[in-house]
């Protein structure tokens, strides 16, 4: 994949324009992708691509919020007792 020419968007975001090699069977079953949704090619791609980051921004913040929480649980309570196991099987 080369990168070319750069520009902005709409929304005012730096663009880099590149070229992508795709088989032709899988390039064109994309055209009519684009052609469905009413999108560019660069488009259609520009927002899976965002989706796709996204997605593993979140599971990255969450595994790191895993990772946080096993290193220091929150106190659930359950670290003093005031029951004894004798009373928990009295009948």
């Amino acid at each position: 994949m080369k990168t070319s020419g750069r520009g902005k968007n709409n929304a005012g975001r730096e663009i880099q324009n590149i070229t992508l090699a795709l088989p032709k069977s899988l390039l064109r079953k994309v055209k009519h992708l684009a052609v469905e949704r009413e999108k560019s090619i660069s488009r259609l791609l520009a927002e899976t691509l965002e989706e796709m980051v996204a997605r593993n921004d979140a599971y990255d913040a969450a595994k790191e919020r895993a990772r946080r929480l096993l290193k220091n649980p929150p106190d659930l309570g359950t670290f003093e007792r005031s029951w004894t196991r004798d009373e928990l099987h009295e009948r």
